[in-house]
Formats: C-alpha cells, sequence, structure tokens
C-alpha cells in the first residue's frame, strides 16, 4: 500500500476515534437545553404575526424572558413564524454548523498549509474539538446566533468577499442592526483609523434599523423606548453564567453591585484594547484585531452568558497559530500551545457551575469567574504577528501560494486603501518594513 494512501487511512482513523471520544464526551458533559432561546424568539415571531400581539409583550410561559434584540433581527427572523417548530430547529442548526465551519476554515487552513498539515483533516479535528467547546455547544443547544454574528464581523474584517474593501464596514453594521454588542467592532475601526470602513458600518446599521423602523413602527418604538431599557427580561447580573466584568462585580455584592466600580473596570479594559488594537493593525495583524475585540466585547458587555464566549474561539486559534510558527524546540512555541490547550480545557470544562450556589470567598471568586480571567489573560496576553502583514518578499517566501495574499502566520490579508495609520506608528512599521 502507498505511503500516502496509509497516511490517509491513518487520518480518517483519528478523525472517526475523536469524534467517537467527544461524542462520548457531549453525552456525558454537555447540557441539554432544548433550544430555549429559539423557543423564546419562535414564541415571540409566533405571536406577532398569527395572534396579532406586539413583539416586546411576549415572555415565554412560566419565565421573564422575552424577545431581546432590534426590530431588523425581528425583520431577518420573520420567516421562522411561517416554519413548524421543527423546521425552525433544522434551520438554525444546520446554519449555525455551515457558518461555524466557515470560520474555522478561515482561520485554521493557512496554520494547516504553512504546517504542512493535510487540510481536510486539520479542519476535521478542528470540527471536533470545536463540537466540544462549552459556548459552541451551548449556542447550538440554545438556539443562538452567535455564530452568525461572528461570521459577519470575521466576512468583513478579514476581507473574505469578492471586491475586498468595497465592502469594508458592511458586515459589521448588519451584525450590529441584528445585535447591538458587535458594534464594538465600529469602535474598534474608528480607533485604528478605517474610517470609510467605520461609517460605511455606521451607515448599513442606520439603514438597516430604518428600514425596520418603517416596516414596524410599533415594534421599533417600544424597543428603543422600553424594552432596550428593561435589564429584567435579560436575567440576573450575578448568575454565574454572566461571565462578563458586570457579573464579576455583581457576584461581589448581589443585592449592591456597584456601577462605579464596574465602569472603572470598563475604562481600563477598553484602554488597554485599544492599544493593543492599534499595534495589530499598524503591522496588519487584522485577524488578532479581530480577536481582541472579541474578548473585550465579551469583558465589558454588562451580560455575557458563557454561549456568547464562542467570540473568544479566533484567540485561542492564532494561540495555536503563533506556537506552530515559533522554532520547534523553542520555549515561544512550547508556551503558546500551552496556554491554548489550558483555556481550551477551562472552556470545555463547565468549571464556573461548580459555583452557581455559591460563589463566596477566595475560591468562588476565581471559579465562578474562571472564563473572565481567560478572556482577560487573552486580551493582555495573545501575540501580535508582526510576520501576517503583507509587507516585502513574495507571497511563497511568506508561506502562500503566488497571488493568493496568504501569510504564513494566518488569514489572507488585503490592501487596506481606507486605513490610516495611526500618528506614532509610522516610523515604527516603516523601521520594521526597513528590517525585513
Amino acid at each position: 500500500m502507498a505511503q500516502g494512501a496509509r497516511r490517509t487511512i491513518g487520518q480518517v482513523v483519528a478523525v472517526v476515534v475523536l469524534a467517537v471520544a467527544v461524542s462520548a464526551f457531549l453525552s456525558v458533559a454537555a447540557e441539554r437545553h432544548g433550544f430555549f432561546d429559539l423557543k423564546v424568539y419562535y414564541g415571540a415571531l409566533t405571536w406577532w404575526v398569527h395572534d396579532g400581539g406586539e413583539i416586546y409583550d411576549f415572555l415565554k410561559l412560566g419565565t421573564q424572558y422575552g424577545f431581546t434584540y432590534p426590530p431588523f433581527a425581528a425583520l431577518v427572523m420573520l420567516p421562522m413564524a411561517y416554519l413548524p417548530w421543527s423546521a425552525a430547529i433544522t434551520v438554525s442548526v444546520a446554519a449555525t454548523v455551515v457558518v461555524s465551519a466557515v470560520v474555522i476554515w478561515w482561520l485554521v487552513d493557512p496554520i494547516a498549509r504553512r504546517s504542512g498539515w493535510t487540510r481536510w483533516f486539520a479542519l476535521a479535528v478542528a470540527l471536533c474539538l470545536a463540537a466540544a467547546f462549552e459556548p459552541m455547544r451551548e449556542t447550538v443547544n440554545f438556539g443562538q446566533v452567535n455564530m452568525l454574528l461572528l461570521f459577519l464581523v470575521a466576512v468583513d474584517l478579514l476581507r473574505l468577499l469578492p471586491g475586498g474593501s468595497r465592502w469594508a464596514g458592511a458586515g459589521i453594521g448588519l451584525a450590529t442592526a441584528i445585535k447591538l454588542t458587535p458594534g464594538i467592532f465600529i469602535v474598534y475601526l474608528l480607533v485604528t483609523g478605517r474610517w470609510r470602513a467605520a461609517f460605511a458600518a455606521m451607515g448599513v446599521a442606520a439603514g438597516a434599523t430604518l428600514l425596520a423602523g418603517a416596516l414596524f413602527p410599533d415594534a421599533s418604538r417600544e424597543f428603543w423606548t422600553s424594552a432596550l431599557w428593561n435589564t429584567d427580561r435579560v436575567g440576573e447580573l450575578d448568575f454565574v453564567s454572566n461571565q462578563s466584568l458586570r457579573g464579576v462585580v455583581a457576584r461581589l455584592d448581589p443585592a449592591h453591585p456597584s456601577t462605579v466600580a464596574w465602569l472603572a473596570l470598563v475604562l481600563v479594559v477598553l484602554a488597554v484594547w485599544g492599544w493593543r488594537s492599534r499595534a495589530a493593525v499598524a503591522v496588519g495583524d487584522e485577524a488578532a484585531g479581530l480577536a481582541l475585540t472579541g474578548a473585550t466585547m465579551c469583558l465589558v458587555s454588562p451580560v455575557t452568558w458563557v454561549h456568547h464566549l464562542v467570540w473568544l474561539l479566533p484567540a485561542l486559534i492564532l494561540l495555536v497559530d503563533n506556537g506552530m510558527a515559533a522554532n520547534a524546540r523553542s520555549r515561544r512555541r512550547r508556551v503558546h500551545l500551552a496556554a491554548a490547550t489550558i483555556g481550551y480545557a477551562f472552556l470545555i470544562s463547565r468549571i464556573v457551575w461548580a459555583f452557581d450556589e455559591n460563589f463566596g470567598g477566595v475560591t468562588g471568586f476565581l471559579g465562578s469567574n474562571m472564563y473572565v480571567w481567560i478572556s482577560l489573560a487573552l486580551l493582555l496576553g495573545l501575540p501580535i504577528r508582526r510576520w501576517a502583514a503583507p509587507a516585502g518578499g513574495s507571497p511563497t517566501d511568506r508561506g502562500g501560494p503566488p497571488g493568493s495574499g496568504a501569510e504564513a502566520g494566518g488569514v489572507a490579508q488585503f490592501p487596506q486603501p481606507d486605513r490610516v495609520t495611526p500618528t506614532g506608528e509610522r516610523h515604527r512599521v516603516a523601521g520594521l518594513l526597513a528590517v525585513r
């Protein structure tokens, strides 16, 4: 038997064994939420379309949970009201699986090419590992939209649509109109000097919002004047699933959580994020900018449920990228791969739920906020890949095929004519290019 055939058979067997192991793990560790959030969306849309009620008046029977997204999200989800419940589940799961596979492929494929891995094998292993990732499995089991939003933002920032910069900002604008929290990526564009893309994102978000307002004036008025400000609709801030800085502060004193302390922490995190994001974009590492902003969004949002932490997935993959790019025997490789492994291990473990009933004391404080500590560690420690920028040399020299735009260290980077290099960064960038 040829060596190539033996290798393929070995890889197929390895993927099957890993898939079986992950399935066994999920049968024990995964919670079954019965598509709870999808039931809220489905119930609210059915109430609105078929029963004549207002969408923001709907509450799932026996709960305080109702539709919390902007009216444009209701417009996007409107076809769901005309589907049977089983079909709505099928569409939700299929859409999440497809966009997750695409996003993971974008991030993993450059590592596989540079490292000489078989590309389908690298993707299959990554998808198996992603299935065990608690935020991912929670997204599927709740019927959430997190990966769809990450897909829109990644398409935009990584310039993966034909036409490159012509569409810059559109994906971020749509994601912001569907759910407000991705609006931090508009701030990211502003902080890093991409004015045209930032204003395009604001224009798309505003246009989508105005369209929903014209079609559904009563629902829009209700959302922007009332439902948006009703925090009781999203759950308790001190609930252990809230893995944001606001959750940390709330668990310190559930009866009287300090808004001042929370805002102070948010300002510090935003300052660090702005500094690191500018540094990443100055050397062309847009993928790191995506990962840093995703981690920051999870930290500063008032509510970051565990399923929202799919935004940490790019950072974990980039840690692997940095590790594999380092010398095989270097300390850098060991540190980065160990960090990715430890972060991933905690994020499949459900460790925070061990402190659901008692998050007091030092152990409770550390354990109940474990995913927050991981988000902070990624914000502070994720390497900025100075070798990811398309500066000097041919694509072949840097690990990609000629004309591909692919760099040795990650996702393809494309020209960014609307970017203005931040003042004070120009000379440092020029120095880096001269060294190369």
